[in-house]
């Protein structure tokens, strides 16, 4: 699954996914995993915070799980966004297909995180694959939320960034 995502699948997959299962969630305000979650939340998506560091604790009234397995079957996942190494992704990959389908229609990895292996099988099972990317600075990108910092987004508008 090699190759480069188009703006409009990227913003197709960001405009249709209501809850996201986050790999790797930090509860630590500094670290990356944490404002990207926010951030999101923030922007109407329901955020599943997992990370087993955190038994007991919640991240903006969602309780976090120390894996997708702990997912309550009766909550429907759109996406699992991966923040972990790159030698992690074929499991957690593997466990999103075995507790998440049907229902889960994307696995993204976050910059810097690539498997083509993993990435293979999850379009074998049917879902979209975004590797090396994130969906915060994608959503800003391609809801002309950068243009407000005067980042050149590459995409034509007469809108002031008021969308």
């Amino acid at each position: 699954m090699t190759g480069t995502p188009s703006d409009a699948l990227l913003k197709k997959i960001l405009g249709e996914t209501r809850t996201i299962a986050c790999v790797g969630m930090s509860l630590n305000p500094i670290r990356p995993s944490y404002f990207v979650g926010r951030y999101l939340h923030l922007r109407g998506y329901r955020i599943i915070p997992i990370n087993p560091s955190y038994p007991g604790c919640d991240f903006y009234g969602e309780p976090v799980y120390d894996s997708l397995r702990s997912i309550p079957e009766s909550t429907s996942v759109d996406m699992v966004d991966i923040f972990r190494r790159p030698e992690y992704v074929p499991g957690l990959v593997v466990e999103a297909i075995s507790v998440l389908v049907p229902g889960l229609s994307t696995i993204w990895m976050q910059i810097g995180i690539a498997h083509e292996h993993a990435a293979d099988e999850a379009a074998a099972h049917g879902l979209q694959v975004v590797q090396n990317r994130c969906p915060k600075i994608e959503h800003q990108r391609l809801f002309g939320e950068l243009r407000k910092f005067g980042f050149n987004t590459g995409i034509i508008s007469s809108r002031l960034g008021d969308d």
